[in-house]
């Protein structure tokens, strides 16, 4: 058809006219110079440009309407026109859309890439059905002529209600069907294959961009613009919230994935980008959920991803900062893989990590309870060396991520015990504020312990709080022996006996962990004599114990267990209290003590005990109890209640004696 059309020169004609009977008597009259009066036509021409087929001047309505209709088509299937009868896409109202979610790739790729999928189909012969797919009927509309809409319109009105409703028939000679009716076999087969050619055309395409967009990115080594990086720099550090910092560094991450360059997205950009982000959620005590939607975003994903590429181009105190910011914004929940990114190549690092690093590092990894036994170790030793460069808090802080993962912490153990011997190295703060060790990069001073007139003997200055985390966490690793941890334990002692309180949350909780130390301390230890006594030990019981803030909530994994643990026909008693501890379920005339331990209880990437966790199994085994450990990932992988009733025959079987009969009969009456 097209060389056909292109053969012929072009010519304009007009339209037939096509009047509706039931409109004509409406039309006005007009005199005419002969005398006669006849209806006045408006509107009722078009001009259309059609072809000359040769000396027959005669073209058909249908061809006419079918090269209009065609167009038409294939403007909707290039996008220049609506295909729901809207008006086209240049006269729409723009609607307000977010800065970061603005497509920064442009539609030209996209209008190019169409034309050559629609100049592929017609090369196929399949534009015909192709253009029953792409056309859309238009619904009729109902009750054009109303009574009372009729009484207020005048003349002009009504001419162009009738011309539309000339429209209107001459749209009725093309008989459009519903796309659900017209779409056969065939119609299906070519969805598909054009499916193929256009989604072919837009992966390859898509997999193009995005190569080139990483690797853009990627380029942290080349020239560098230091002024422009300066002044990134000054508008994250400016922005005052997370939601304004993130908004800042994603339209620089899209003008370097247009082709700006030299790329202002520095390591140091980029890691003050995250450790910013993370500030402002502190600063405003967002919420865990919030934290969570907020880490989910396209745009915080992209610069985490940044963030690791640019790690090993880091320093020290950046990769410190990323650690800390992705432990502050996903949690234990999140940021799996990129744990494991951090720990591989702090661990390249480690040696030019300063103290304020190696607790920043550890912490984060201690909160996410993510384990990390290499990097630790490493961390340990790195530790002991620069120990006279700890302030307060880092010792505090550091020493309690050793113990929460249960990481083997000996050199630093031993550093502390040959710097700090003298008691009077030890001092209480009762209102004193420490620094918080998670400062900004920019940040300098001097980060030495204060040293007094003797600058071989530092002084240490702590709060109530650090000494309860150090006390618990010597408690934990196991080194209530060590000499640090003696003079720790003395300087505590000594604080204020009114400032415990059973009405606040702080009290409680460091009530709690001292009188789980001081229950070590006589279990374990009664050789050193450094337990509490009298009405102290009474005092910080009674707040340890409370249920105020320590109330204990039953998993639907224990509630499984216990069911399965009545069938087993012992006398199994639940939530048994054991000092300062409660067992799930116990046996007490076995003493045997069962703890079922959920996923809070093991590091989420290895699936090795907590710190808490071991620490609780060894006190109730000092206490005299057969202690029998029941983990979730063992357990689900147990499939019906016969396996889970072998399964705790199984780990229950050394314990139980002239008893064990009796599992065996009710598995089998199961």
């Amino acid at each position: 058809m097209e060389v056909l059309s292109n053969a012929f020169p072009s010519r304009t004609y007009l339209n037939p006219i096509i009047i509706n009977p039931r409109t004509a008597h409406k039309l006005p009259l007009v005199k005419l110079g002969n005398g006669f009066s006849r209806r006045k036509l408006e509107l009722c021409f078009r001009v259309r440009n059609l072809v000359d087929l040769g000396t027959d001047d005669s073209v058909s309505i249908g061809s006419v309407f079918k090269d209009d209709k065609r167009e038409d088509w294939e403007l909707e299937f290039l996008g220049d026109i609506d295909p729901m009868g809207s008006q086209p896409p240049k006269k729409r109202k723009k609607q307000g859309k977010s800065k970061l979610l603005e497509d920064t790739e442009g539609m030209d790729w996209c209008f190019r890439t169409r034309k050559m999928a629609l100049k592929s189909i017609e090369a196929r012969g399949l534009a015909q059905k192709l253009e029953d797919l792409v056309i859309v009927k238009k619904k009729k509309k109902k009750n054009k002529q109303k009574l009372a809409k009729k009484d207020r319109v005048n003349k002009k009105s009504t001419t162009m209600e009738e011309d539309s409703d000339l429209d209107f028939d001459l749209g009725e000679d093309i008989e459009l069907e519903d796309l659900d009716g017209t779409v056969d076999d065939g119609t299906s087969q070519l969805r598909e294959q054009v499916s193929m050619i256009g989604g072919g055309m837009f992966l390859e395409r898509k997999e193009k961009t995005m190569e080139e967009f990483v690797q853009r990115l990627s380029q942290f080594s080349g020239p560098s613009d230091r002024r422009k990086e300066i002044n990134l720099n000054k508008a994250i550090v400016e922005a005052q919230t997370a939601e304004e910092v993130l908004e800042v560094t994603a339209e620089m991450i899209m003008a370097v994935g247009k082709g700006l360059s030299p790329n202002p997205l520095s390591p140091l950009n980029i890691a003050t980008s995250l450790h910013r982000i993370a500030k402002n959620m502190e600063k405003v005590s967002m919420t865990k959920t919030r934290r969570l939607a907020f880490a989910r975003q396209r745009e915080m994903s992209m610069l985490v991803g940044i963030a690791m590429t640019a790690l090993p181009e880091c320093s020290a105190q950046g990769i410190s900062n990323i650690a800390w910011a992705l432990s502050k914004i996903g949690g234990e929940l999140l940021y799996l893989s990129e744990m494991d990114r951090v720990a591989e190549v702090a661990l390249t690092k480690v040696g030019e990590f300063n103290s304020q690093n190696v607790a920043n590092i550890a912490g984060a990894f201690a909160t996410m309870q993510h384990s990390a036994s290499d990097l630790f170790s490493e961390l340990a030793k790195r530790a002991s060396d620069v120990i006279h460069t700890f302030q307060e808090q880092e010792l505090a802080q550091v020493l309690w991520a050793f113990a929460s993962l249960y990481e083997a912490a000996d050199p630093l153990l031993e550093a502390l015990d040959k710097v700090f011997k003298d008691e009077d190295q030890f001092k209480y703060c009762s209102n004193c504020e420490m620094p918080d060790c998670d400062k900004e990069s920019s940040v300098k001073g001097n980060r030495n312990i204060s040293l007094e007139k003797d600058s071989s003997s530092p002084v240490l200055r702590f709060n109530r709080d650090q000494l309860g985390n150090l006390a618990w966490s010597y408690a934990v690793l196991g080194k209530m022996d060590c000499i640090f941890f003696h003079h720790v334990w003395k300087t505590m002692s000594k604080f204020e006996e009114q400032r415990i309180s059973e009405q606040y949350r702080e009290d409680i909780m460091f009530a709690s962990q001292v009188n789980l130390v001081n229950q070590c301390l006589k279990l374990e230890y009664p050789h050193l004599h450094l337990s509490i006594q009298g009405d102290l030990e009474e005092k910080i019981a009674c707040a340890g114990k409370t249920k105020r803030f320590n109330q204990k909530i039953t998993s639907s994994f224990q509630k499984e267990v216990a069911c399965l643990l009545i069938s087993t026909g012992l006398d199994w008693i639940r939530e048994y209290p054991v000092d300062g501890y409660t067992v799930d379920a116990v046996l007490v005339e076995k003493k045997v003590a069962l703890e079922i331990d959920g996923p809070t209880h093991f590091s989420r990437n290895t699936g090795v005990p907590l710190g808490h966790t071991m620490l609780k199994r060894r006190y109730i085994s000092a206490a005299g109890w057969n202690v029998v450990s029941l983990s979730h990932q063992e357990w689900e992988e147990l499939q019906g209640g016969f396996e889970q009733l072998d399964y705790l025959r199984e780990i229950l079987k050394d314990h139980l004696g002239e008893r064990r009969s009796n599992i065996n009969f009710m598995s089998n009456k199961k």
